[in-house]
């Protein structure tokens, strides 16, 4: 058995505010619709309702679960669904109204048929909904229990976690034993990511796949940079990705040379501004933390790419060599355009897309061990499984390209990660918006200095990531249930909502 699950599933194109909380139960109404139909009992279903237990029962509103609910029951799918179709799929349900089950068997329902059990946690995870279906005669034609599992990864009742691990052609189970594979075959951690992705689709759909994860991040980032007014709820936060924008792009045109930090904090703000509004995010691994990947890879792509898109034998600002180890997606060096041809930019595109690919790999093979080893559910393990595993593997990945050593990408992500155990989960009002936001700004920042620290030493180090993952589960175990998204505690109570 291998802990790798592949990026395509780590990285899932969704809708926010929440991976465990929206996109989760979006897929358990789903699965739950699809299995109606495919068992051809659809026919005979005349109502259908879901109870939300746990977490999923004392924050689904501020996350909009039982919009997401809806939505999948429905027949609406988080990776190709309008995020518009979504936000009010239950909010606004009309009084006497229909759904149409499936897009194919219109049922009663109403406002009502959601039900909130806060209290009530089910043994298999905190996470936990029940959706129902009956016949004309009130007899239960189908009901199933699952589980949102943290990443916008689900469980139903009896069966193991539907996405655990991906087939691999290269395992294993910590991060001990995936530095142990690289130096036996001679490869980067991208790499052994990279031959794993391809025991499941080939090289070509590999590459495009994450440009497509890519752009879907990039797009986020550059909807939240453009994007002003306040967030929904009853908070009232406003958006400031786009101030801050617009106050770096004015101090550029004046001439002053701003720190490339400003603008990571802008892109991290950016993203969890989308998310929290409900639009178009990717989970890096979780909703809750979509903002720190992307804010790192595009700082990365904005302001560090340059220093090692030159012949393949570049040396960056840490004094590291920048080769094939840092852009080729296939172990190939750096792409050069001939003098004067004009491909230039064309050129440093491509290249820079390779450096992204090996980012997003690096990432994945690392998140795969939070996910395997620990939890990257915030219900489950608080705070630091979801923004420290994100910043973890950002640390890792920008490590990668900056042409560090699979020793010093292990090393920067047990930096980061280290220095975010114990974190709480306590959003005020369970919404995505405070502390959220914010402390993915600050986890992007965490991310790069912790890449910086790692590509200064050698990659020996103390502490081992592994024992940084064991910590974080253990912690996880210890940690009061009100801290784990419940917002039954810390600033959720501390502070007034309005």
């Amino acid at each position: 058995m291998t802990a790798y699950v592949s990026a395509f599933d780590l990285f899932s194109i969704g809708v926010g505010p929440s991976s465990s909380h929206t996109v989760g139960p979006m897929r358990a109404a789903l699965d739950f619709a699809r299995r109606l139909s495919d068992s051809a009992s659809i026919a005979r279903v005349a109502r259908v309702g879901c109870t939300l237990y746990g977490s999923l029962g004392a924050t689904g509103i501020g996350h909009g679960t039982p919009d997401a609910v809806v939505a999948g029951l429905r027949g609406l799918a988080p990776e190709t669904c309008d995020p518009s179709a979504v936000r009010a799929a239950w909010t606004e349900f009309p009084v006497g109204g229909t759904l149409l089950l499936d897009s194919v068997q219109e049922v009663a329902f109403a406002k009502e048929d959601i039900v909130f059990a806060p209290r009530t946690r089910l043994p298999g995870h905190p996470n936990a909904l029940t959706i129902t279906a009956w016949d004309d005669a009130g007899d239960i034609v189908s009901e199933e229990t699952y589980y949102s599992v943290g990443g916008g990864f689900i469980r139903r009742d009896g069966e193991e976690a539907r996405v655990a691990a991906s087939p691999s052609l290269f395992a294993y189970t910590d991060a001990a034993s995936l530095l142990a594979l690289c130096d036996e075959h001679g490869l980067s951690i991208a790499e052994v990511a990279r031959v794993n992705e391809t025991a499941l689709r080939d090289e070509a759909d590999v590459a495009s796949g994450l440009d497509a994860i890519w752009d879907a991040m990039a797009a986020c980032v550059d909807a939240g940079l453009h994007s002003d007014g306040v967030l929904p709820g009853m908070l009232k936060v406003k958006r400031r990705a786009s101030v801050i924008r617009g106050q770096l792009e004015e101090a550029e045109s004046d001439g002053h040379r701003e720190l490339p930090g400003e603008w990571l904090g802008a892109f991290a703000l950016a993203v969890n501004e989308e998310n929290a509004a409900g639009g178009r995010v990717v989970t890096a691994p979780t909703n809750g933390a979509a903002g720190i990947l992307p804010a790192v890879a595009m700082y990365w792509w904005r302001f560090l790419a340059d220093s090692g898109l030159a012949a393949g034998n570049a040396v960056t600002p840490y004094g590291e060599l920048v080769g094939s180890a840092l852009l080729g997606f296939d172990g190939a060096r750096a792409l050069e355009a001939p003098a004067g041809d004009g491909g230039d930019q064309a050129v440093a595109e491509a290249n820079r897309r390779r450096g992204i690919r090996r980012f997003l790999l690096t990432a994945t093979a690392l998140g795969s061990l939070f996910k395997a080893n620990a939890s990257i559910s915030g219900a489950e393990g608080g705070c630091q499984a979801e923004v420290g595993s994100a910043c973890a593997m950002a640390a890792g990945g920008l490590t990668a390209v900056m042409g560090g050593t699979n020793r010093q990408i292990e090393n920067a992500a047990e930096i980061a990660m280290e220095h975010h155990l114990g974190l709480t989960c306590d959003p005020i009002g369970g919404l995505v918006q405070i502390p959220c936001i914010e402390r993915n700004a600050i986890a992007a920042s965490t991310a790069v200095t912790a890449a910086r620290l790692a590509l200064r030493g050698d990659g020996s180090h103390y502490v081992s990531l592994d024992a940084v993952v064991e910590t974080m589960r253990q912690t996880g175990i210890d940690m009061s249930t009100k801290y784990k998204e419940t917002s039954e505690g810390g600033l959720a109570v501390n502070v007034i909502e309005c």
